[in-house]
């Protein structure tokens, strides 16, 4: 059988990496005969390294052009843009061969943002990048999400954390890219404080400060993680845990890719979006959406702000945290 090349290209931010890899998955394993490189930029190249689905790995630095005569070299059969921008559709112009783009639902996301007129297709994210793959009749296996973590990046947590002795806790996950996605640190403190188990808290360095004064003011059941592990062991953090809390994050959909439990916080951005929790569909995980649709003023931002526009933060700010821990303590 004779091999064929195929680009995928997807950059942006860890959560769009780990929901494109059913696509990765589902493409190697139906269409064997194809041999899969993918493009990201550097910062994200260590979530794919371990894939095994990945027959080669190209990295995006600052200059595009020399990018370009490598891609070149390889005489790709097939591109399959992911992304969808202005620098990809340079990458498709000079590769000259054919291509297959994502629709970005750029007109219904606006649409949504500014008038609240929901023309969104009631379709998952990742079901939609399959659907990129029609033509070359990959569909979807329904085993949700990977992510795979290197042997040496796995957390024994009841060593780090011996107050654990049980080793069972729920993840709290604090972080988020922009602050209008995130849950105030009052509101953090009270759920934390409500949870009946022990709860570990995630995030990253900028997450630290707010972390250590959860856990110090929330009770002797909560301990800070932020900052303290790398992205692979935070997620083997999140693998092992009993359920995990979350906003719309990268760690949520690594959640997903466990087949967790998992409480999704949601503020100014919104699941019909369709990047909500996905999961397998014969798994035994769950998802439970916390969001507040009385909040008129809901979508702001197809992504978010570094403060609320409207000042009143009404969206997070609402938010009944007490249904969370009930959730987490049931």
């Amino acid at each position: 059988m004779p091999v064929k090349k195929a680009l995928l290209i997807r950059f942006s931010s860890i959560g769009d990496i780990v929901l494109t890899t059913p696509v990765i998955r589902c493409l190697k394993l139906q269409r064997p005969d194809i041999e899969l490189h993918f493009l990201t930029k550097k910062s994200f190249s260590t979530l794919l390294q371990f894939n095994p689905y990945i027959d080669r790995l190209h990295i995006l630095e600052d200059e595009l052009k020399p990018l370009l005569e490598a891609l070149k070299k390889e005489q790709f059969d097939y591109v399959i843009d992911l992304h969808n921008n202005q620098r990809t559709w340079l990458i498709k112009k000079a590769l000259k061969t054919q291509t297959f783009s994502f629709n970005k639902t750029n007109l219904e996301k606006w649409l949504m943002v500014n008038f609240k007129w929901n023309r969104m297709p009631n379709v998952h994210i990742v079901d939609r990048y399959l659907d990129t793959l029609a033509a070359l009749k990959v569909t979807n296996d329904g085993r949700g999400l990977d992510y795979f973590i290197p042997s040496k990046e796995e957390v024994d947590v009841t060593t780090h954390f011996p107050e654990i002795a049980t080793g069972e806790y729920i993840a709290a996950v604090i972080g988020a890219k922009h602050a209008t996605k995130q849950m105030p640190l009052k509101k953090w403190m009270n759920l934390c404080e409500l949870i009946e188990k022990p709860v570990l808290v995630l995030g990253g360095s900028d997450d630290a400060a707010m972390g250590e004064e959860i856990a110090y003011k929330s009770g002797k059941h909560v301990f800070n993680a932020c900052g303290k592990f790398k992205l692979h062991q935070s997620a083997s953090i999140v693998r092992q845990a009993q359920k995990v809390i979350t906003h719309d994050t990268g760690l949520m959909h690594i959640a997903a890719a466990f087949d967790q439990n998992i409480a999704s916080i949601w503020g100014n951005t919104i699941p019909e979006f369709g990047m909500y929790p996905y999961l397998p569909s014969n798994g035994k995980g769950s998802y439970t959406i916390f969001e507040r649709k009385d909040v008129k003023c809901r979508p702001c931002s197809k992504i978010g702000y570094k403060k609320c526009p409207k000042k009143h933060f009404a969206c997070m700010e609402l938010i009944d945290e007490t249904l969370i821990a009930d959730w987490a303590n049931k």
